[in-house]
């Protein structure tokens, strides 16, 4: 076949088969297109799944009737002139090809009208043709209409799933549109009905009210709240509890620059945050907005600008992991929130109740002097005998203990149950606490506090390991020979193609040296760094904390359940075991009421 130019219609529709894959896409673009108007209020119009129809009006700056026809052609935009601007773009848009794309596959009009302007022009794209700008009524702001997508490509129309399923789509779209801008007013309505209505919120209050609409009040009532600032990076939102986790990881929101992305390298990095206190099989929810200088983020990556590209992104990496890390560890049982990371309000303006029974009230504790768990070999049968109303009559006599329910945020011990359970009183009502799951969280950080005061010790192997390697990989050995040693590993190169592996953390079971190595340096290769020794490490003092806690059955006296909740206050992330499990509740007194319909 001989070389020729396509038409202008077919590049179009080609281009489209990038930029619109379904209905969602098309709303992913026009909304994006308003937000960088300056819209304060946005309007999304949906009949039939988007299929029939996508209508997304603003109060955006308007487009100058001039422009209209400029518009809809490709590679035309407002938002970039030069190559320093691609390097640093601060917009959703910037290639100018939605428009006309979406033109291109559908029957497209085009409404606008700047401030300036008496009133709005109108333009319409039918079958690829494109009508002269028309004078029109319309209030300041932009309005598209897509109608009938995809009715002059049926090879495309024929791929789209069913009404519903699309609409499903579309909805999580503008639900992630609507994390990203919390400041802009939002409507979504379907075949006539409103599904959302969102003000705009200028407030902490207002965003958590739409945080509530949007990803259930579930979600807030487990979030914590987070501000950090670094040298070059930034990083806000809401992370969830451990005990909100997830069995898909389809509450996972992630803003760079106010632009949703998906990055597997902060996306592990939130699980890095996560790993002392989720299940592996589970999945955190967070609602996460990173700001980052522009010209370290290439958005260029990707036709739809899913995904992103970061010149630091070791750097990233490990701020957002810290960062979360950090937050985790710092809640505690308490009253009160403080220090940038807060529990949310138990009830939110405009969502369901929340249930007074679900209230885990949090805070972040000051760092407190060890506390050695007391004797709990040394107690005696007849210590461990403590009667349940004693206790309650012993809190109920003494002003100074009475007072205490009060000072402690756990309360203090009334006894246990079948040997499993803790119950404690404090100022809420009823703590219910699993004492294996408390006792061994504490263990654990008490191992990984010593273990993190001193160089890792190795032990050699009997007889060394001699590893066959490409010449790739020993010449990354060698260039990784001043940091072995730092994790506990005694290697070398011996050859162009081997390397001699003497000595392995002392604390790591060698089961497989071998693999483990060739793991770790698989690592090293792809990222430049490994947790894999780490993770092996903390695997065993998890091991060695789960074998050391208080078993199951086991009577304890009161001062030893009393110091166990005093540790739990002190201990960071003690609200969870090492399993992802949680190790305490609250039963608050409405919610002992309404159980035995006290006051009805």
């Amino acid at each position: 076949m001989s070389i020729a130019r396509l038409p202008d219609a077919l590049i179009n529709q080609i281009a489209a088969g990038e930029v619109v894959a379904r209905p969602a896409s098309v709303v992913k673009e026009l909304v994006e297109n308003s937000l960088d108007a300056g819209a304060r209020r946005i309007q999304i119009e949906v009949e039939r799944g988007g299929i029939g129809l996508i209508r997304v009006t603003d109060d955006g700056a308007g487009i100058a009737p001039q422009e209209l026809l400029l518009a809809l052609e490709r590679h035309a935009t407002s938002k970039i002139r030069s190559l320093a601007d691609l390097e640093r773009i601060a917009t959703l848009g910037f290639r100018g090809e939605a428009l006309p794309s979406i033109a291109a596959v559908s029957r497209f009009s085009l409404t606008s009208r700047t401030a300036d302007s008496p009133h709005a022009w109108r333009v319409e794209v039918q079958d690829g043709g494109l009508s002269e700008p028309l004078p029109a009524p319309h209030p300041p702001g932009t309005q598209v209409s897509v109608r009938e997508l995809f009715h002059n490509t049926p090879a495309r129309r024929k791929f789209l799933r069913s009404e519903r399923t699309e609409f499903d789509h579309l909805a999580r779209v503008v639900l992630q549109l609507a994390l990203a801008e919390p400041q802009v007013g939002l409507t979504l309505t379907h075949n006539g009905r409103t599904l959302w209505q969102l003000p705009p919120a200028d407030e902490l209050r207002v965003v958590e009210s739409r945080l509530a609409i949007l990803l259930g009040a579930d979600f807030l009532r487990h979030a914590l709240h987070l501000q950090h600032a670094g040298a070059a990076s930034a990083l806000a939102g809401w992370i969830a509890v451990p005990a909100f986790s997830r069995a898909q990881p389809d509450a996972q929101h992630l803003y760079i620059n106010g632009r949703w992305v998906r990055d597997k390298g902060l996306a592990h990095a939130v699980r890095q945050a996560y790993r002392d206190v989720l299940h592996h099989q589970r999945h955190p929810a967070y609602v996460l907005h990173l700001s980052l200088d522009p010209e370290s983020v290439d958005v260029n990556v990707h036709p739809a600008k899913h995904e992103i590209r970061l010149r630091d992104a070791r750097q990233v990496h490990d701020f957002v992991a810290r960062t979360l890390e950090e937050a985790l560890a710092a809640v505690r049982p308490g009253p009160d929130a403080g220090h940038g990371i807060s529990r949310m309000p138990g009830s939110v303006p405009g969502a369901d109740p929340v249930p007074e029974q679900d209230h885990l009230a949090l805070r972040v504790a000051e760092p407190a002097p060890a506390y050695a768990f007391p004797g709990l070999a040394s107690s005696t049968p007849a210590m461990r005998n403590t009667a349940f109303p004693a206790a309650l009559a012993r809190i109920a006599a003494d002003p100074v203990a009475s007072a205490g329910v009060d000072a402690q945020p756990l309360g203090f011990a009334l006894g246990q149950l079948h040997g499993i359970y803790l119950l404690a009183q404090n100022a809420a009502g009823l703590v219910v606490v699993d004492i294996h799951a408390a006792h061994e969280r504490i263990l654990y950080e008490r191992l990984k506090t010593l273990s993190a005061t001193g160089p890792v010790p190795c032990q050699a192997l009997l007889v060394p390991v001699e590893i066959p390697l490409s010449p790739v990989q020993a010449d990354w050995v060698e260039r990784w020979a001043p940091r072995w040693m730092d994790w506990g590993l005694e290697v070398d190169r011996t050859g162009p193609t081997t390397a001699s592996l003497r000595a392995l953390p002392a604390d790591v079971p060698a089961r497989d040296p071998v693999g483990l190595f060739r793991d770790l340096l698989a690592d090293l290769m792809a990222d430049g760094a490994s947790a894999r020794l780490e993770d092996q490490h903390q695997a065993l003092m998890a091991s060695l904390a789960c074998h050391g806690a208080v078993r199951a059955g086991r009577a304890l006296t009161l001062p030893e359940l009393n110091a166990l909740l005093r540790d739990m206050e002190r201990t960071e992330r003690s609200g969870q075991c090492n399993h992802g499990r949680p190790t305490w509740v609250q039963l608050d007194r409405a919610a002992l009421d309404r159980l035995f319909l006290r006051g009805r």
